[in-house]
């Protein structure tokens, strides 16, 4: 069988299953996952290597309607993977109703001649005789190459899922080296990891005004020290991020610092500030600073 190799973008609305489905593909944790919706603001790139062929996925920032600059921005990043892939996988839930923003995505798929897999996730959490109406509902849209239940966080039909899409890339050489599961650089996995243990430790209270910048990343031979700020963009969310007595940041430091250790398999030694930057997430300069906007600086 010949091998082949291209680019497949995850795109879906927020919280519909992206990362976990990136992550349990590749086998390994590279993009950040909370119940809370655009956690994932960047593109993030992950590498599946099969024996016949290599996957290259784009997990997306969630599409949705967006008002600010911050998910304007994570918006156009979505769309702009679109038009850079051989395959697109269109992640759904498994709802008796299409939605606004389902129909969105949708609309804006029907400019785009990229093939498309329609990924129905959650099955889990359905009754199988619910799903046969659900995947005739898309199928009627002609918009599909293929309809594929799954469970990205049980795995079921994963499996099937690359079968199914390997056929689609085109014949080629390997786009990345056997040793390459991400092109993210270590500095931002660590935003990225701090960034998640911040969301999950504040719950409600501050998911969309936490950035994380990384001030300091040094590496010897048997420690890893990294400095970091975490920024918010109120005085009282500061209160929130650090907590009574500094508990809720020494909290998110120690939960950050051992996945740091499992991924990088060395001691980290990892340092916490919060500042706050007022209302960062709505202003081009700040979203820049804090590694947000680059690709899209001369749009509006």
């Amino acid at each position: 069988m010949s091998y082949r190799a291209g680019y497949i973008a995850i795109v879906g609305r927020p919280n519909v299953g992206k990362s976990t489905l990136l992550n349990f593909m590749l086998g390994q944790k590279i993009s950040i996952v909370s119940d809370k919706p655009n956690t994932t603001r960047n593109r993030i790139l992950g590498v599946k290597h099969l024996p016949n062929g290599q996957m290259v996925f784009f997990d997306t920032p969630g599409i949705h309607k967006a008002r600010s600059p911050l998910n304007k921005w994570m918006v156009k990043t979505a769309f702009q993977a679109l038009e850079e892939v051989d395959l697109i996988f269109f992640l759904v839930e498994p709802e008796a109703e299409l939605g606004e923003e389902n129909g969105f995505i949708m609309t804006r798929l029907k400019e785009i001649s990229t093939p498309k897999l329609l990924l129905i996730n959650k099955i889990d959490t359905l009754k199988k005789e619910k799903l046969i109406p659900l995947m005739n509902f898309y199928h009627q849209s002609a918009l599909f190459a293929d309809l594929i239940p799954i469970s990205a966080l049980t795995g079921e039909n994963v499996d099937r899922l690359l079968t199914v899409a390997l056929p689609w890339l085109p014949e080629g050489e390997p786009l990345f080296p056997e040793d390459v599961v991400t092109d993210q650089p270590v500095r931002f996995l660590a935003e990225e990891i701090i960034r998640e243990k911040a969301i999950k430790q504040t719950r409600q209270e501050l998911p969309y005004a936490i950035a994380v910048k990384i001030d300091s990343f040094k590496e010897s031979e048997k420690l890893i020290s990294i400095q970091a700020t975490l920024f918010v963009e109120r005085d009282s969310q500061k209160g929130i991020l650090i907590g009574a007595r500094g508990e809720t940041l020494k909290t998110i430091g120690t939960a950050a610092r051992l996945e740091l250790e499992a991924l990088l398999e060395t001691k980290v030694f990892l340092e916490t500030w919060v500042k706050v930057s007022s209302e960062w997430s709505k202003k081009r300069p700040s979203l820049v600073e804090m590694g947000y906007g680059t690709d899209h600086s001369s749009e509006g």
